[in-house]
């Protein structure tokens, strides 16, 4: 059974080892910190895709006395053939010797087999001190890549090429927290290159690294579609005795399906998180931060992910697109218009984002205990594409973000709508599904949802990526 390979991580203290193995093995409880000698010991994070191992991570301290460390290496060495086993004598004789703690560490990993991924920061000059700790890793004998990971503002990347050139096969540019996927695929390709006994298995790894991307971005979407069916699906129901206040009662139903559906958003959130592995993602807030005023009920985010009467009109959705619309409520000076809330609730035309302006629930028959109130389900066409706008939004960025990430998740907002990007021919299908998620639900009505979604999906990200 072919082994998979094992990288150990090195480089000197600070320079980003932490976050390049953050990223490499998707796992976003790696501690990373600002200052030096936060990683005293080896940690192990191996990357497994459906129970298969593609390959170990090693994360190691730093270099701290790497030129007294090549000085004992070059006095116990004799040619360069015993070059290994001289670098194995230093580690089993000062294993225990705290002077030399980090670099037995960092070494040992090596010793055993592991490829070896040195790490330096291309914002800083280049310095000749690094050149004991490059000559130390090639007198290992074990394959090797650098890599310059930019951690300041200024370049100083092509004098460490120059030097890194001398001492390593392979040299990339390779920035942990902004690195595309595609990146982290050719990074995996090159070491196949230096060590063939790994070239099998790390293409194999490609190929799994592939196959879950897909899996996760259908799943997400699925999850999308699901959270849209609740949200649009979803009523709050009291009774209202003889005695009760209308309005009161009015305005509790309100409020308690606005939160229902803020939390079932916001479960949506987690749940996209953890598909991608994220589950320590930094938040401003309790909840996801957007900017101020950009909640879900906010009018800045129907601008931003509504669309208006006339849009579905005459963009392609179908003819059936505003039936149960309603009147426009909105004023002549606003974009995107709203219709009328039926269903759920009865009374004055308006929009969910004015649904103070609403006075009258949707009452059932009389009965010994009163009359049953309804706040939804509601059948504003614009909710929809809010919820789903922001839905895929948060997926966008969430599957576009490195596990090295540690700034806080703030939401971007859009500056064109993303449905441009959906052909005609699948307008209408989406509308239909949102039109239909809003009834009673069935299983029928979900799939057709989620297909809606997958396609919405698909041209969301060709719009991002335009």
């Amino acid at each position: 059974m072919t082994t998979a390979p094992r990288f150990a991580v090195v480089g000197h203290p600070n320079k980003g080892k932490s976050s390049i193995v953050a990223t490499l093995s998707q796992n976003d409880a790696v501690a990373i910190a600002l200052e030096p000698g936060t990683t005293r010991d080896s940690e192990r994070y191996p990357l497994s895709v459906d129970g298969h191992l593609l390959y170990e991570l090693i994360d190691t301290p730093g270099f701290q006395r790497p030129r007294r460390v090549l000085a004992w290496l070059q006095a116990h060495s004799h040619s360069a053939s015993d070059r290994p086993d001289t670098v194995r004598a230093f580690v089993n004789q000062h294993r225990d010797d705290p002077r030399f703690h980090d670099e037995c560490e960092l070494l040992t990993p090596i010793l055993d087999g592991a490829g070896i991924i040195y790490v330096v920061d291309g914002s800083v000059p280049y310095h000749q001190e690094h050149e004991a700790e490059m000559e130390i890793l090639r007198w290992t004998g074990q394959p090797s890549l650098a890599l310059i990971n930019r951690i300041g503002e200024d370049d100083h990347g092509e004098q460490w090429r120059t030097a890194l050139g001398q001492y390593f096969r392979i040299v990339r540019d390779f920035n942990a927290v902004t690195a595309p996927f595609e990146t982290h695929l050719s990074l995996l390709r090159s070491f196949g290159q230096l060590a063939p006994q790994w070239e099998t298995a790390l293409e194999q790894a490609v190929e799994h690294l592939r196959e879950q991307r897909r899996h996760r971005q259908k799943r997400a979407w699925a999850l999308i579609a699901d959270a849209l069916s609740d949200m649009l699906g979803h009523a709050e129901s009291a009774r209202l005795g003889e005695d009760a206040s209308r309005s009161a009662l009015e305005v509790r139903l309100r409020q308690s399906w606005q939160d229902w559906q803020r939390k079932r958003e916001l479960r949506l959130r987690r749940e996209v998180e953890q598909l991608y592995q994220h589950h320590h993602l930094q938040r401003q807030e309790q909840h996801l931060e957007w900017e101020p005023g950009h909640d879900l009920f906010s009018e800045r985010e129907r601008r931003a992910w509504g669309v208006s009467r006339a849009y579905l009109a005459t963009a392609g959705f179908g003819a059936g697109a505003l039936g149960g619309a309603g009147v426009d409520a909105l004023t002549a000076g606003h974009t995107l218009g709203a219709g009328a809330l039926i269903g759920g609730v009865l009374g004055a035309a308006g929009s969910l984002f004015y649904s103070s302006k609403l006075d009258r629930l949707n009452l059932g028959p009389l009965s010994s205990g009163g009359r049953e109130a309804r706040f939804g389900p509601l059948r504003d066409p614009q909710f929809g594409y809010v919820v789903l706008g922001r839905a895929l939004q948060h997926w966008y960025q969430i599957t576009d973000r490195n596990h090295a990430g540690r700034d806080p998740l703030t939401l971007d907002n859009a500056d064109s709508h993303w449905l441009d990007a959906l052909p005609r021919s699948q307008r209408h299908a989406l509308q239909k599904a949102l039109q239909q998620s809003t009834r009673q639900q069935d299983e029928k009505r979900r799939q057709a949802l989620r297909e809606a979604v997958a396609r919405a999906g698909e041209a969301f990200l060709e719009w991002r990526r335009k």
